[in-house]
């Protein structure tokens, strides 16, 4: 195989998905490798499109929100009203990831007082 195309074992152990995940992917359309019988490959465009498909789940988008992120790709850029609502999404996104962060910051922030505590506790005994 070239660098340019890689096996399905290939890109598992590239983006660290299981073969299901990829099959899956490919099934709701998210990605079309080429086949040699029933061998997949994938190229260039398949790894760029697996690069969002990750992004967009770090990012706690849904598989049908990726979806519509992709066609951005696909589509001519001067689409103004799907990258506008690409933007609303993404800052509904943002908002929600911020708040999740500082939820986790005063649960950290609790379970270290709570550490201080038993740990003191226990020094005494």
């Amino acid at each position: 195989m070239t660098q340019s195309i890689k096996t399905l074992k290939e890109m598992c152990e590239e983006f660290d998905v299981t073969p299901r995940t990829l099959r899956y992917y490919e099934y709701i359309e998210l990605l079309s490798p080429e086949k040699q019988g029933r061998t997949r490959l994938y190229g260039a465009k398949e790894r760029a499109r697996m690069k969002l498909i990750m992004r967009g789940r770090r990012f706690g988008f849904s598989l049908e929100e990726v979806r519509q992120w992709l066609e951005l790709y696909d589509q001519d850029p001067s689409q103004r009203v799907q990258m506008e609502s690409l933007l609303e999404r993404s800052k509904v996104r943002m908002k929600d990831l911020r708040n999740r962060k500082k939820e986790l910051e005063e649960a950290i922030s609790e379970l270290q007082d709570l550490i201080k505590i038993a740990s003191e506790s226990l020094d005494k005994d």
